[in-house]
């Protein structure tokens, strides 16, 4: 199926490989089951060559292959899947014109995976010609959109940060008061934009040159509930919520916590210079068996109190599948950076609950306790 410009109603900023696996694939399987005709354009946000040549590929190409690897139900997957939800992609530097004329006459959602470091403004004007940073840009795009007299856009950001949508907003209204201020522009930003929290979860573990990802099985896009929300398509992976914490809360205190505790063990039973990945680790028994213990003894226990009828169990479950996921390398190395950090994010919030349930937590609190202090 060939799309045009005029589907593109979807604005992503980035080309990251999670979005490809991510949002870009899950509005790709929409259109093909007639579920949605949104499509999406893709915008590169940074000057990298490698970035630029991503985009080049996207905006020549009909699809791109997305591999499904990994475990379901116990048994192994390997699916591959060719994605059709990209219309076209321009690189902000070479393109903002066109790009500023797509965002006024066509975009109805914005979607952004821009890195840890995206939302950072440094010196950065929405006055500048391309500004440099996403949220300028941002702000630029949806200033000449007001100015054009068209209605605000609903923002679904992805990126790793707690309330998304409302950090974002807070930086653009900042941004605008600044370089414009315009009380009805900022207004407009208040109330006719939708700036939606949304939380991801899905490992896409590796590109596919010279465009492509390959991901794991499970996948999940959380976005929390507010007025004036619509959601471009839907999706098995999307769950529109109430509220966001309780999925924040389950995938850092069992996700999360259980990378890390794995991570504690490694360095206590010296298995550092035999088990590199976590695939590696969750096969040691001695790793599975203690894991499972904290999880199903502690873990589960004291969550079970703080979020009822969150299918904690199931969770923890489809947690152990992408852990033993044979096609996925995730280094223990990589996990055991800002460990004491990680300690008290994950694992420490776990403890104070279990005390005000009054149930022991011998093994995180040797873990809390141990905190790597020897890593050799």
């Amino acid at each position: 199926m060939s799309l045009t410009l005029s589907q593109a109603t979807i604005v992503q900023f980035g080309t990251s490989r999670f979005l490809l696996g991510h949002v870009a694939a899950f509005a790709g399987a929409a259109l093909a089951e007639g579920r949605s005709s949104e499509a999406i354009l893709v915008v590169q946000i940074s000057p990298r060559p490698e970035g630029k040549a991503k985009a080049a590929a996207l905006a020549r190409q009909d699809s791109y292959p997305l591999l499904i690897k990994g475990l379901r139900g116990g048994m192994p997957v390997e699916e591959r899947r060719s994605i059709g939800s990209i219309a076209g992609c321009m690189v902000a530097q070479e393109e903002w014109e066109q790009l500023t004329q797509h965002f006024i006459d066509t975009a109805r959602w914005v979607v952004s995976n821009t890195g840890d470091s995206g939302y950072q403004m440094a010196d950065d004007s929405s006055l500048a010609a391309v500004p440099t940073s996403f949220p300028g840009k941002l702000t630029k795009l949806l200033r000449a959109r007001f100015v054009a007299g068209k209605t605000g856009l609903t923002l679904l950001p992805c990126e790793l940060v707690s309330r998304n949508g409302d950090v974002l907003k807070e930086i653009v209204a900042q941004l605008a008061q600044q370089d414009y201020q315009d009380a009805r522009f900022s207004v407009s930003l208040d109330t006719e934009c939708c700036w939606a929290n949304t939380l991801v979860d899905r490992i896409v573990s590796a590109p596919i040159e010279p465009v492509g990802a390959v991901a794991e099985p499970y996948a999940l896009w959380a976005v929390q509930q507010m007025p004036g929300l619509v959601m471009p398509f839907t999706h098995d992976a999307i769950d529109v919520v109430d509220s966001l914490r309780p999925y924040e809360l389950r995938k850092l205190h069992i996700l999360n916590l259980a990378h890390t505790f794995l991570v504690d063990q490694w360095w206590q039973q010296r298995l550092k210079h035999s088990i590199t990945y976590v695939r590696e680790a969750i096969q040691e028994p001695r790793l599975r068996n203690i894991l499972g213990d904290v999880m199903n003894n502690e873990v589960l226990p004291v969550l079970a109190k703080e979020l009822p009828g969150m299918d904690l169990d199931g969770y923890w479950q489809s947690t152990l599948e992408r852990f033993d996921n044979p096609y996925l390398d995730h280094r223990l190395e990589d996990i055991a950076q800002n460990h004491r950090d990680k300690l008290e994010r994950r694992i420490a919030p776990v403890v104070r609950m279990a005390e005000t349930y009054s149930i022991p937590t011998p093994l995180l609190n040797e873990a809390l306790n141990w905190g790597g202090q020897s890593g050799d």
